[in-house]
């Protein structure tokens, strides 16, 4: 049987057994290829947008006698599904504003229906993944933060729920951090930090942020270089911006004191 990176084998273990997946850019059908070959899933689409990796795919399956219940299609995101045809759908490896794109489409073209399920892996950009499943009513049920060969990765779990507003309220409700802020600010951290991951600090969490912030403070030096007036407040805007994530970092150490 296939064995999946510590990233694929997270968003494996999020699918709900018994569930039709549909797996999105599916990069040589890795992901389906394990779900079927360890009974998880009873069958699986795979959906690659360009010519080489949909034949990758395609021999991936061959090779492990899976064409009966592995259908491999070429196209443009969600356009390779038909309604109803998925319970899960599963997309990784891209950035959240790409994500979120091929999401919309498939809202909108109707290919979404029947999908109760997202397992979504963004390399970057959550935060627009995040606010698309609020906008689109999605219960966002859990998040995962790992790091993999010196990357550090995401893995999104979101479901369709009669009451997802009411529960995502409460998800996004950023009063535990114990922050002096005001409720849309707290609500904006958590859209871009992650509301689970915060409430369950990970190492590679700090580690990510602790980056971000290096990389904003490179940033404002550049800035502080220029004497032209725009410069001076997107400097105070990153200085903001890096304010708060500290601030956040600084209560999440605390709690694990």
């Amino acid at each position: 049987m296939i064995k999946l990176s510590k990233r694929l084998q997270t968003i494996a273990d999020y699918i709900t057994p018994s569930n039709r997946v549909a797996d999105i850019g599916s990069d040589h059908a890795l992901l389906p290829v394990y779900l079927l070959q360890s009974g998880k899933c009873p069958s699986a689409i795979a959906g690659e947008l360009n010519l080489g990796p949909m034949l990758a795919a395609k021999k991936q399956a061959a090779d492990a006698g899976l064409s009966d219940r592995l259908e491999v299609r070429q196209g443009d995101g969600l356009a390779v599904l038909a309604p109803d045809e998925a319970d899960t759908v599963t997309i990784a490896g891209m950035g959240g504003s790409l994500m979120s794109d091929i999401l919309e489409a498939g809202y909108t073209s109707g290919k979404l229906e029947g999908v109760k399920e997202l397992v979504l892996q963004p390399n970057v950009g959550e935060d627009a993944v995040r606010i698309w499943l609020l906008n689109r009513g999605w219960l966002l049920k859990d998040e995962t933060i790992l790091e993999e060969d010196g990357k550090i990765y995401e893995v999104i779990h979101a479901v369709l729920s009669d009451d997802a507003e009411k529960q995502n309220e409460v998800i996004y409700d950023g009063s535990f951090l114990q922050l002096d802020l005001e409720k849309p600010t707290l609500t904006a951290l958590l859209i871009r930090m992650g509301p689970y991951l915060l409430r369950r600090p990970h190492e590679a969490l700090v580690k990510k942020w602790r980056s971000e912030l290096q990389k904003l403070e490179w940033i404002c030096k550049q800035l502080s270089g220029s004497e032209l007036p725009e410069s001076a407040v997107k400097r105070d805007q990153f200085q903001a911006e890096m304010k708060l994530i500290e601030g956040v970092l600084n209560c999440l150490q605390t709690d694990k004191r």
